[in-house]
Parts: structure tokens; sequence; C-alpha cells
């Protein structure tokens, strides 16, 4: 197990550095990350390079028994390199070109670009293959972040138009049809003359934007394999490759983090449940979610190389982690999946763009509460090392797809729509009821779970469709949600098809309009069994086929159904025609479960508690995400308290 920290030796005076390695060690940590914002240091000078300033850092790690994991140096480039070559530098969607001063400024289109970040990394890493300490090494940095996956410079206009003439085959013809370009007469004769989604007259073709964010993915993944083929080429056998993943993956990311995460021998994220602006962190459930979809990205356990321990912001701060709160959120990462974790950072920095991100130690120096509180972190998971690497079992999937998360983003349909907001509202009665959820892609093999939730699909492969028909036929349930089947792979609504579209038979529907609900409206619904409610953001109004009603619009002018339940084959398909409040998704997800004999844990709001299996024994991990005690089953857990206690079964 590797427990650690983020480490930026080349900030401080060289003459602090015994004194830090000293405390890091003192923390129980037996790894530190460094030098992915470097490159300068490594190479001040085109062609000039310099290790020597690690290399004199090598020694110390090893006397004082600490493994490395090494960052290649390409989010940051040096000021050099950007006078020499400024076609480098990425544009945004105005034309305007990202000055050099912040960070991944680069084109991933570039080959210029491309070209010195595969030297600098080929002779970084040449450099240390036979390096016992470096034991990892990272690419890049947070692909994406900040906005940095997109770019609309000449560069990426000509590499979008290639990547449109390969997928059609370079026959235009092809891309017209799919398209529909015969509309606002958008006819083309030529790849060359499609244009780029920059600023326009009202909004471009839905199925050229989602070529674009495929365009996109493509840009970011081809880049980053072209770094990893380098590095697996150079570095030494005991040496592993990853990739820092950020957040935001289901709310502005452009690339496919699963398609990205096949390349690397493990996946890592970057953890934090607040940031800068925020007045409070986000939701548990929101915090859960995050580290279920790491998991799901290789369907294995991940590494977490930035844990939040204290405020972050580059200009506001944000909240300050309350006393054990940040100790908690490590435990709930390492009850979800994280078995190697980095604490972000060693040491808050005084100059520079980071000055307000806190680390273990603050800017007074002083090794105070938090570091106290990431001593126990690592005490506690050393104890529990074998328990923190089991396999997590889930027997309740929730499926995504970035294609349609990216046609979402596209045409969001309701000023009021979310696409995270939603998926979340179908995750968190679950995770409500302690059930462990896989949050997999929808490629992803579904024999193993009993229960699977779609939520807002609208663009389904009929391979899709078919493989959930045969999971519900085998008795599975499946939970969808509004929209479900609306789109073709083109991002195109289906003609003469009826909807959900694949669907229809299988949930036991027809839907016969929709409407979109506009902020802070409600619709009232009613039930003959279940308490009346309403819903919110989108209704889709259901004419029942075979299934059974179990909520309905309480509406003169439309009494459709708003949720209803189909038996099929030996299972069932729910479909949720609006947004539900959430104490009527919480019974739907108790119900299911009851039905597929899942183990549910009840517990109080705010107290959460995964479970692990090892050896013939259970072992809880225990979290009380408020502020307040809770107490459940005779004992009495303290604000932001989070334990391991393990029981027989």
């Amino acid at each position: 197990m590797y427990l650690g920290v983020d480490y930026y030796p080349e900030y401080w005076p060289i003459s602090q550095i015994d004194e830090d390695l000293e405390g890091i060690v003192g923390l129980g940590a037996n790894i530190v990350r460094i030098g992915e914002f470097a490159w300068h240091l490594m190479e001040p000078e085109e062609g000039h390079f310099d290790f020597s300033f690690y290399d004199n850092l090598m020694p110390k790690f090893k006397q004082h028994q600490l493994k490395v994991m090494f960052g290649t140096p390409t989010a940051t480039f040096p000021a050099w390199l950007a006078k020499k070559h400024p076609s480098i530098l990425a544009k945004n969607k105005d034309n305007t070109t990202r000055v050099f001063g912040g960070r991944r400024l680069y084109c991933y289109n570039s080959k210029t670009y491309l070209h010195y970040a595969k030297l600098i990394t080929e002779k970084l890493v040449s450099h240390y293959k036979q390096s016992i300490s470096i034991v990892s090494w990272q690419i890049d940095n947070e692909f994406g972040h900040e906005g940095s996956d997109l770019c609309y410079c000449e560069q990426c206009h000509v590499a979008f138009q290639q990547f449109l003439a390969k997928k059609y085959s370079h026959d235009i013809t092809k891309l017209n049809e799919a398209y529909g370009t015969i509309f606002w007469g958008q006819t083309y004769n030529d790849f060359n003359e499609i244009p780029i989604p920059t600023s326009t007259i009202t909004v471009h073709n839905p199925a050229l934007q989602l070529d674009w964010a495929r365009f996109r993915s493509n840009s970011v993944n081809s880049f980053a394999l072209e770094l990893v083929e380098v590095v697996r080429k150079n570095k030494g056998e005991h040496q592993t490759i990853t990739h820092n993943f950020p957040g935001g993956f289901f709310e502005n990311k452009w690339y496919d983090y699963a398609e990205h995460a096949q390349m690397l021998d493990f996946a890592s994220y970057d953890n934090y449940p607040v940031w800068g602006g925020l007045a409070k962190p986000v939701s548990p459930a929101e915090i859960a979610l995050g580290h279920d979809f790491m998991r799901g990205l290789k369907q294995e356990n991940y590494w977490i190389v930035e844990q939040l321990i204290g405020a972050q912001g580059h200009n506001v701060i944000g909240y300050l982690p309350r006393p054990n709160q940040a100790k908690m959120w490590s435990l709930q990462a390492f009850a979800h999946g994280c078995t190697n974790m980095l604490y972000f950072n060693w040491k808050a920095m005084t100059k520079g763009a980071e000055q307000f991100c806190m680390g273990i130690v603050d800017h007074d120096n002083v090794r105070g509460r938090k570091y106290s509180e990431v001593k126990d972190v690592f005490n506690i998971a050393k104890s529990y090392e074998a328990v923190i690497n089991t396999e997590i079992q889930s027997q309740v999937a929730l499926l995504y797809d970035f294609d349609n998360i990216w046609s979402w983003r596209i045409q969001e349909q309701s000023e009021s729509f979310d696409f995270k907001t939603h998926l979340l509202s179908l995750y968190e009665p679950f995770y409500r009821l302690n059930v462990n959820v896989d949050v997999i892609p929808t490629s992803r093999k579904l024999d193993s779970y009993k229960v699977i939730v779609l939520p807002a699909q609208q663009i389904v492969t009929k391979q899709l469709a078919e493989r959930l028909d045969q999971f519900v036929k085998r008795g599975g349930i499946l939970v969808m949600s509004y929209r479900t089947g609306l789109r073709d792979e083109n991002n195109n609504i289906h003609y003469a098809k009826v909807f959900p579209v694949y669907f229809d038979q299988m949930a036991g529907i027809v839907i016969r309009g929709s409407e979109a609900l506009s902020s802070g409206t409600q619709i009232k619904v009613k039930s003959d069994h279940e308490q009346a409610s309403a819903c919110t953001v989108w209704r889709d109004l259901i004419e029942v086929t075979s299934a059974q009603i179990i909520y309905e619009y309480d509406d003169q002018h439309f009494p459709y159904a708003a949720l209803t339940k189909n038996e099929y084959g030996k299972g069932e398909v729910y479909y949720i025609g609006s947004q539900f409040e959430a104490n009527v998704l919480q019974k739907l997800a108790l119900k299911i479960c009851e039905k597929q004999q899942l183990d549910v844990v009840h517990t109080p709001d705010g107290l959460e508690v995964v479970t692990r299996q090892l050896e013939g024994r259970s072992y809880l991990f225990i979290l009380n995400h408020t502020d307040q005690p809770i107490t459940w089953k005779d004992t009495t857990y303290s604000a932001f308290e989070a334990k391991i206690v393990s029981i027989s079964y």
C-alpha cells in the first residue's frame, strides 16, 4: 500500500528538504508525487536537458525509504517554447489565443507540441528507467481540467475535417445524409467546407456538434496515448503508468474517461469534495458517485493522488473542512475502492497561483491538526490494508455513455435539466440504502447485476437495447427515465418509430407527447397506492399497453401515466417519466432492493455504511457526514467521525 503526499521540492529552498522529508516520513508516508509542473527546470533551454535537481533528490528519497510517482511535465511547458512556437497555444471559442501564464494551454492537435512533449517525456523516463525509487509515471496532469480539452484553432479545424472524412469514408454525401444538411441550406460539397462550432446565429447542427465532441475526445485520448507509448517504451519494468483524472466528468469534460483508462496500468483520481467558491462541500452521495465512477473506469480499485486536506482556491478561497471532516472523506474513499492515497499537498505555497490551496502544513509551517488527521488516516489504512484491497461486489449498476452526456449538453431541452443532477437523483436512493453501485459505461457486461439504472439515455443503440432486453428476461430489473430512446447515433430523433424506441414492448408503454418544465414549475401526480407528490424538469406523457401505473399526472388536460412498472420475462422494467421527488424514488429503490433480495443497511440520514468482506468477516466503514452526533445500533458517532469495524456473518 502506498500512502503519501504531493511534494514540490523545486519550490522551496534546498535547505528545507531534509526537514520536509522528516515530516513526511513522520506521517507514516512511503511515497511522494513530484515533477508534473517542472518542464523548465528539466529543459531550461531547447535541447539542454538537465535532471540534476532530481538526481540530487533521489538519494534523499531512498534514504528516507520513500518511493516516487513522477509526473511527466507536459501540462506546463516553458516560456521559450511558447515564444518560439506560438501555434502550440490553444484558442478559445471566440478565436482569442490563450496567453502563456496558466496551465494546459496547448492544442492537442499541434504536431509541434506533440514533438516537444514526446521528447521531454522520452528524455525524462529513459533517464530514470533504472531508478528503483520511481515506481510509477503519471502522464501529464488532469487532462481536460478547466476547459483545456477544448480548442478552436486552425489546427483543430483541419484535424476535425480529416476526422470527419475518415469517419464517413471520404464520402461527403454520407455526412450530408447523416446530418440532414438540406435543412437551413447547410449541404457541403467537400469536407474542407465544414466549420467548427464557434459562435453563429442560433445554433449549429446537433449531429455536427456531437461529432465535434467525439473529435475532442479523440484529440485528448490520442495525445495521451502517444505519451503513454513513449513512457511504456522507455520505462523500467518495475514502473507503472497512470493519469490523475479530475472531477467534472458528468458536467464539463469533453473526453471519454473510460476509453482513456484502458491505456493505463491503473486509474488515479483527484478527489476534491469542496473547492474555491463553494459555501459547503458537495453532497455525500455526489462524492460517493465520483468514487464509484472512478472504480468503474477499469472495474477495479484505483488510486487517489490528490486527496483534499485543507481549504482550496486559486482566487476565491473555499470552505474550510471541519475537524475530522477531511479524515472522514479519506475513509470514504477507501470504502469505495481507493487502495493507495496521496494528499494534496505537503505544504501550502506562498507564491504563485496556488497560494490559497492549503496543505497538510499551512503557511506558518506548523504541523498541527491536519498533520495529526493524515497520520491517523495512514495508521487506519495500514491496519486494514487487506480489507481495503478487496474487490467491491455490486449487484446494482448505473450506466452512462459519453455520447449521450454530450448530446444533453448540446441540447438541454428543458432549462431546468442538468444531466449530473438527474443521474445523481437515481443513484442517491441506492446510496442512502448503503447498497454498493457500479457506475460503468453502457458497453460493459451486465451478467453479474440484478438491477440496472439507465438515466435519461437519449441515444440508445439497437445492440444496447437487445442486451438490456436479455438482462430483464433473465430476471433483472431495469430502471429507465424520461427521454430514453429518443435519438439515434447521429444525435437525430428517430422517425416513424414508437417511443421509447426499442423499449416500448419491454416497458409496456408508448410515449404520446412530452413537455419541458421551466424552472420552478411543478406538476402534481397522484396514485392509487402511494402518497400524492409532484414532479419537475420534464414530463413524458405515458400511455400504458401492458404496464402497471404507479403514478399519473393530476392534470385534466394530460391524464397520462407518469411512472410505470412492467413485468417482462422473469424481470421488471420501471419507466420514470418525470423528475420525481426524492421520497418517491427512495421508496422505489427500497422496493426494488427487496424484490431482488439485495442487502440493505438502514441508517439515519447522514450516516453512510459501506460493507466489505474478507475471510468470513464483514467490515463496515461507518462515516458520519454531519456536524452532529448520530446514534446507530446503540453506538454514537461524533461529528464527522469515521471508523472501520468488523463483524462476523
